[in-house]
């Protein structure tokens, strides 16, 4: 008994002791597991706690005084671009219309007082003041308008094809009367030619001349302004002074921007031999040098005796303004200017004349006509190139 008591005795204190054993390593690995999950949830906390940590440091840069700034700054730019292209287009207007600064001191103060506005940052207040100078150039425009609509009152009214020589006549189109200087040659007899400043392309700085020099230097007895190009006065041009990017080919034989694609849609005139001819894109004629000339310009206002030209969103095409062209029918050529018209009414006034094919020519501040010694309409701004008529 006493042996088995003993056996007892020792298998409980056995398996008391495995029973601490296994509490003390349960108690140690719960301790070691509380403590790594204790750790690892620390962690988590931790990256948790520095994510969002980042999040509001974003949120914060977004409202930061420097990103507000940035955003300040970028409305301003744009304001100031606003502003700068409404102050060039205005300043641009007023060379078109080639004020005289004596007698208009009224606006060129106000200009003034733009620029000043705009110097100092005030863009609200020159960009108030534009608008207000944008209505007295409307309103002068209007006031040489009157003076047009008085001129009409002293020529004689005609919407006869002029056939020969010069003359001055007031076409009536649409129960509107408009005069027209044109000028009517026979290609049997007389030569266009074109006079060029530059003996080849230039891109900036570029020479120019007067209209009445171009006739003189090729010995003509007429001649009128030509296409379009970058005037040095106007701002936008800043770059590319006096240079044009249409076709043409002068009296030399020379063609200017014949690699020139971007206003390769543009129309042209081909003067040779004792006729003309329209190609409505410039890429449809070839390098052919055995013609007088070739003029590109734009718009195309008649083809075939239609009008191929309605009114587009060019601000300056649909305000009134002495206006140039060339055109032709048959084998006359016509050289002229329709005066406080739009580009739309010019083609309406060659339709009713019974022109055959125009082209419209720059305008505003260029417009120059010369005929047998003199100015009967400019003298214009100095341009690189001069359309001119010589007699065979």
């Amino acid at each position: 008994m006493k042996i088995l008591k003993h056996k007892i005795n020792l298998w409980i204190l056995v398996a008391g002791l495995l029973l601490g054993i296994s509490i003390w390593i349960y108690v140690l690995y719960k301790r070691e597991t509380s403590s790594l999950e204790f750790q690892f949830g620390n962690q988590i906390n931790d990256i948790s706690s520095e994510l969002n940590l980042k999040k509001q440091e974003i949120e914060s840069l977004k409202n930061d005084d420097q990103y507000k700034k940035n955003l300040a700054l970028e409305e301003e730019i744009k304001n100031i671009q606003k502003t700068y292209d409404e102050a060039v287009k205005s300043y641009e207007d007023l060379i078109d219309l080639r004020v005289d600064i004596n007698k208009n001191q009224k606006i060129y103060s106000k200009f003034s007082q733009i620029l000043a506005f705009l110097s100092k940052g005030n863009y609200a207040s020159a960009s108030a003041n534009l608008l207000i100078l944008e209505e007295e150039i409307n309103s002068l425009r209007a006031t040489l308008a009157s003076k047009s609509a008085a001129a009409v009152l002293e020529v004689k009214k005609s919407n006869e094809t002029p056939v020969s020589g010069y003359s001055r006549q007031g076409v009536e189109v649409d129960g509107e009367t408009f005069v027209i200087d044109i000028l009517a040659a026979s290609l049997d007899s007389t030569k266009v030619i074109v006079e060029t400043a530059s003996e080849s392309d230039c891109v900036n700085n570029c020479p120019v001349s007067t209209l009445a020099d171009f006739v003189s230097r090729g010995g003509g007895f007429a001649g009128i302004n030509g296409p379009y190009f970058c005037p040095a006065e106007y701002p936008s041009c800043s770059g590319k002074t006096n240079s044009f990017d249409t076709l043409l080919m002068n009296k030399n034989k020379y063609y200017f921007n014949s690699s020139n694609n971007v206003y390769s849609s543009v129309p042209a005139l081909i003067f040779g031999g004792n006729s003309a001819r329209l190609v409505e894109k410039s890429s449809d004629w070839g390098r052919d040098t055995g013609v007088d000339s070739v003029i590109a310009s734009q718009p195309l206002l008649l083809s075939g005796g239609e009008i191929r030209y309605g009114d587009d969103n060019d601000a300056k095409r649909t305000q009134k303004g002495s206006r140039s062209f060339i055109a032709y029918k048959g084998n006359l050529v016509y050289i002229g200017v329709v005066r406080n018209a739009t580009v739309a009414e010019v083609a309406k006034v060659l339709k009713t004349l019974g022109i055959e094919g125009a082209l419209n020519l720059d305008s505003g501040g260029s417009t120059a006509f010369w005929v047998n010694g003199k100015y009967v309409v400019g003298p214009g701004r100095q341009t690189p190139f001069g359309i001119v008529l010589v007699k065979k």
